[in-house]
């Protein structure tokens, strides 16, 4: 496996995208910013992770995602730490918003982020429809950060 850096157009990454947040409306407001990695292997790219500065030494995790067929394989934690790696000496404190769920809380936990803060009703103002992931219903986005 392979992290690429992505210089040309990150919407041909839609599908990727769109497994870490369902909605268009949302991916357009950060796919602009920041910088973009893509995993590939065999031809095939299997994830990505969108990193945005968001100032005062903070990098934050926008997007991560990996193919469905391809998790479980270390490779999200792999994306973690090639961004690690990068913005090292450059930044201080790696951040990740997600939903309070039973998949990613334990996930980010693993990578060595701590909770952080919360942001109340995040999914409920900020989306059309409810978001459910195993089962559980998104409302508040959990803020997770670490030091680099």
């Amino acid at each position: 496996m392979e992290i690429l850096k992505v210089e040309g157009d990150r919407r041909q990454y839609m599908d990727l995208l769109l497994l870490a947040d369902e909605s268009p409306r949302m991916i357009e407001r950060y796919i602009g910013r920041g910088t973009m990695y893509i995993l590939s292997g065999n031809g095939r790219t299997v994830g990505e992770c969108l990193v945005t500065d968001e100032g005062g030494g903070t990098l934050e995790i926008k997007s991560l995602a990996v193919d469905p067929e391809f998790q479980r394989r270390g490779l999200g934690r792999m994306l973690i730490e090639h961004v690690e790696r990068e913005y090292a000496g450059k930044y201080r404190t790696l951040m990740v918003g997600t939903g309070d769920s039973p998949l990613t809380v334990p996930f980010y936990e693993s990578c060595g982020f701590r909770r952080s803060h919360t942001v109340p009703n995040f999914f409920t103002d900020n989306y059309d429809a409810p978001i459910y992931e195993s089962g559980v219903l998104l409302t508040d986005m959990v803020y997770f950060k670490k030091h680099i």
